[in-house]
């Protein structure tokens, strides 16, 4: 079970948000977040009764995450978390070089001195505080996500705040792969000095070779081989 379970969403009665949209935003918080692992069944009327609303908005989300490929609807097993295969796990790294090569070389472009400082404080929290690799995890999480800030473009933050959902469908962390965490934060170094330097070509290079590295840990992880 996780730490901590994701916040009821505010209930929002406006003509832009819809009640089924807000139970969509929370149960993709909790899939994130780990409170629903791949695999597992998410039963309707429980979640409807810890969000204290009817059926049918969340049978509306459940609709919507099906739709996205993030939920299994199924007559004899209702609501299941989808599961990535060997296959899947590849195309999806394979975007996130695309995608997170790009965000480098635009924040070597685009970043403040703010979100360059912040990267580098997030890598030293890395080297100095003592934590669990799902600690670990989380400041790596932390990192990229002030990467994409940093570069600058609404369009490409949309596209990896979609890819994080297919990712939040990956058990556990790689992190979890014997001498994950000191590979991934000499990695996340090369990249916050190029992006620094204003050195676009290094910095998607850096980008594109720890995320090509993160998919060897992930398949080890996963099917135990490379």
């Amino acid at each position: 079970m996780p730490k901590k379970n994701p916040k009821t969403p505010a209930i929002k009665k406006d003509l832009d948000t819809s009640l089924g949209e807000s139970v969509q935003v929370w149960l993709r918080e909790a899939i994130r977040e780990g409170m629903f692992q791949p695999g597992s069944r998410i039963r309707e009327a429980e979640v409807a009764a810890q969000l204290n609303v009817s059926r049918t908005p969340v049978r509306e989300a459940f609709g919507r995450l099906q739709a996205d490929g993030i939920l299994i609807l199924t007559p004899w097993r209702g609501a299941q978390v989808a599961e990535l295969d060997r296959n899947q796990v590849v195309e999806l790294y394979a975007m996130r070089q695309a995608l997170e090569g790009t965000a480098a070389a635009l924040a070597a472009q685009h970043a403040s001195k703010a979100e360059i400082d912040l990267l580098f404080d997030l890598l030293e929290r890395d080297n100095t505080e003592k934590g669990d690799a799902r600690h670990h995890a989380d400041l790596n999480r932390q990192f990229h996500q002030t990467l994409y800030g940093a570069a600058h473009n609404r369009y490409l933050v949309k596209a990896l705040n979609a890819l994080a959902d297919s990712l939040s469908l990956l058990k556990s962390t790689t992190y979890e792969v014997k001498g994950r965490s000191a590979t991934a934060r000499a990695q996340h170094v090369s990249i916050a000095n190029a992006i620094r330097n204003h050195d676009s070509v290094a910095a998607e290079q850096s980008a594109r070779a720890h995320i090509e590295s993160a998919e060897q840990a992930r398949i080890k992880l996963l099917f135990g081989d490379h």
